[in-house]
């Protein structure tokens, strides 16, 4: 399968946060440890899950800056994005910390195929965030911002608040959500109208309305603005707090803003709301009706998957003949 079988995104830019006055100043000279030396720093997580989602933000956010990262805020998003979507397994941290800057395209790349087999509606819904990684010719100051952005990332404790086996502990708060108004400048965020409900708004709402006599499964719980899709993971945390799988229940977010969208497609999968989760970009107020576009859209991902792993698979079964032919033959004529 070909490195460039997912397309290209054709997305409006984006206004980005402006670099702040300190970040103008000149990098101060390196004086990190041979590569082979480098080990995950310790990191006290504040016990509230939601200021170490906004902690790690904040480094990151400095990270990009600090190494003049540029105004392309889809590239910290979804390099931590993509972060989010690994397990954490012992020694994984210490791995990605002695990456080089020129491997992380390639891990990020592994990162949503890996993950676009199971769910291509969500990994092509979150295109405008992995898009980047796929330029065969990439900038290399940007690569050296990625490298710092991963860095800081991990030693924020990115793996330990994203990367449980348990969907439930690793649904504790948003990281992305943070990271992503953080990007924003102000007024692009007025001009969007973006705004996303704060943890404890969106934790209680879900607690005040999903109780069990409500929450039946194969209900649907929909959001015309869904943002990160903060609002579905207090859902989704309220569900199991309950006795219930989110599995078993319909999601239907959408939202306007293709970063956003990317960001609640992302989360879906490490919320693990479930095979009936569906993340639309389009307009909640158009007359057209966005659900069965993004019906459409879904079910075109799952057919194009199929195609390409039906013609994987007839190549590798061709290769595995040609091979066997060559084993074949040598016999042949020393039989004659």
């Amino acid at each position: 399968m070909s490195d460039d079988f997912l397309p290209r995104a054709a997305a409006p830019a984006t206004a980005a946060r402006p670099a702040p006055s300190w970040a103008k100043k000149p990098p101060p000279k390196s004086k990190a440890r041979p590569t082979s030396e480098i080990t995950a720093r310790r990191y006290a997580a504040p016990r509230d899950p939601h200021e170490h989602a906004r902690k790690i933000a904040d480094n990151v956010l400095g990270a990009w800056y600090q190494a003049f990262g540029g105004s392309s805020i889809d590239v910290p998003l979804g390099t931590v994005a993509g972060l989010c979507l690994l397990r954490n397994v012992p020694g994984l941290a210490d791995w990605l910390l002695n990456l080089q800057p020129e491997q992380l395209p390639q891990l990020l790349k592994e990162i949503y195929l890996g993950h676009w087999i199971k769910r291509p509606d969500l990994i092509n819904r979150a295109m405008r965030l992995h898009d980047w990684a796929w330029n065969p010719d990439p900038d290399k100051q940007q690569l050296r911002a990625v490298h710092a952005v991963t860095r800081a990332a991990i030693n924020t404790g990115l793996l330990e608040l994203t990367g449980h086996d348990d969907p439930g502990q690793r649904s504790e708060a948003d990281v992305l959500s943070p990271l992503l108004t953080g990007l924003r400048h102000k007024s692009d965020k007025k001009w969007r109208g973006e705004y996303h409900t704060p943890a404890c708004i969106t934790d209680l709402m879900a607690n005040m309305t999903v109780d069990k006599d409500f929450a039946q499964p194969g209900i649907s719980f929909r959001e015309p603005a869904v943002g990160s899709g903060t609002m579905f993971r207090s859902v989704a945390q309220r569900l199991r707090d309950l006795g219930l799988n989110p599995h078993d229940f319909h999601w239907y977010g959408n939202d306007i803003d293709s970063l956003s969208a990317g960001c609640a497609a992302v989360n879906a999968i490490i919320w693990d709301l479930g095979p009936h989760c569906l993340i639309g970009c389009a307009d909640s107020l158009a007359p057209d009706d966005d659900y069965v576009q993004t019906r459409a859209e879904a079910k075109e991902a799952f057919e194009q998957r199929d195609r390409y792993v039906e013609t994987a698979t007839t190549i590798v079964a061709h290769r595995r003949a040609l091979a066997l032919l060559d084993q074949l033959m040598p016999s042949k004529e020393n039989a004659a």
